[in-house]
C-alpha cells in the first residue's frame, strides 16, 4: 500500500511504499505528543506527514 506525502519543493503529492516509511512521534514544548510518518524521496530529501493516533496505531511499519 502506498502512503501519500506532500512534497513542498515539487508542490505536489508523491506516493511512497510502506517499506520506505517509518513511524515517529514528536513532543511539543507544551508536552503534547504528535504522531507522524517519515519518508525520503529518491533524491534524498526528507518528507514528513502528521497523522492521527488511530491511523498511526493501525500502520504496520517500523518505528524510527
Amino acid at each position: 500500500m502506498a502512503i501519500e506525502f506532500y512534497d513542498v519543493k515539487l508542490r505536489k503529492k508523491v506516493s511512497l511504499d510502506e517499506k520506505e516509511v517509518t513511524k515517529t512521534t514528536f513532543t511539543t514544548k507544551n508536552g503534547q505528543t504528535r504522531y507522524g510518518l517519515r519518508g525520503k524521496t529518491k533524491d534524498g530529501r526528507n518528507l514528513t506527514k502528521f497523522v492521527s493516533k488511530a491511523q498511526w496505531d493501525s500502520l504496520k511499519v517500523k518505528e524510527g
